[in-house]
């Protein structure tokens, strides 16, 4: 059987196995995302709850459901997925993150299956899910367009894909890389590459090339007076996310 292709930028991969022994310190080099982590939950989980019809008061309710973190690097979001009771497959092209990812889990008393793979290669082995978690990574590939069409093999009919990212414009530029990187030294300098960002009409398109059915997109803003993240229907300057169905 032929090898499946791959969209992983090596470059990109080396960044981020740099930093993996960082990524449950909440004051190292993954802070942006610690600080974000409980506004991605709480649209992850509203999306979930509300394509699936769970409530999200109960003890474990996301119990049933096969959900694959896509570039997980080390469980931030793999880790309250399975507390909720999903099935969780954590899957990463760097394979430095998934040590640091499995203990942290085994410590926890979670129960994971991380593995050192790619979108594509769990596309090849006819993988299925019904919840495929898309964070942060599309801006790192190769080619978006080819990794989200894996993305969409590896859902079920009827499946949920949830994808967010950077918008690319002058805003983004400032507050993401110089920002972040530069003033803040929230990130090391390089973590991000600018043309890479992806804006959210474009977004859509690459979803809809993909065979998905674009059906929400919300943004990420942080407020720095207040110090936190919170979600807003008009402002998807900078950070933002995105849901999307596969029909069928």
């Amino acid at each position: 059987m032929q090898a499946a292709q791959t969209t992983v930028d090596p470059a990109e991969v080396a960044k981020f196995e740099a930093m993996a022994a960082e990524w449950w310190d909440p004051k190292g080099k993954f802070k942006p995302l610690h600080m974000l982590n409980p506004c991605r939950l709480d649209y992850i989980t509203r999306q979930i709850a509300g394509e699936y019809d769970r409530d999200l008061t109960a003890q474990k309710p996301f119990k049933g459901l096969r959900l694959l973190d896509i570039g997980c690097g080390g469980g931030l979001l793999s880790e309250p997925m399975a507390r909720l009771g999903a099935t969780v497959v954590g899957a990463d092209a760097a394979e430095g993150n998934l040590p640091v990812a499995r203990i942290h889990a085994e410590q926890s008393g979670l129960e994971i299956d991380y593995r050192h793979t790619t979108a594509e290669a769990l596309a090849a082995a006819g993988e299925q899910f019904d919840v495929v978690l898309n964070m942060e990574v599309v801006e790192h590939v190769a080619d978006p367009q080819a990794y989200l069409t894996a993305c969409q093999q590896l859902l079920k009919p009827g499946g949920l894909h949830i994808c967010s990212t950077i918008n690319r414009n002058s805003k983004s530029f400032a507050v993401a890389i110089v920002g972040a990187e530069f003033i803040m030294r929230w990130l090391p300098k390089g973590t991000h590459e600018w043309h890479k960002f992806i804006t959210p009409d474009e977004l859509f398109a690459l979803i809809r090339g993909a065979g998905l059915d674009p059906v929400d997109r919300k943004g990420f803003v942080f407020n720095p007076i207040s110090w936190q993240w919170s979600l807003s229907d008009r402002d998807l300057s900078v950070n933002y996310v995105t849901a999307s169905l596969k029909r069928g």
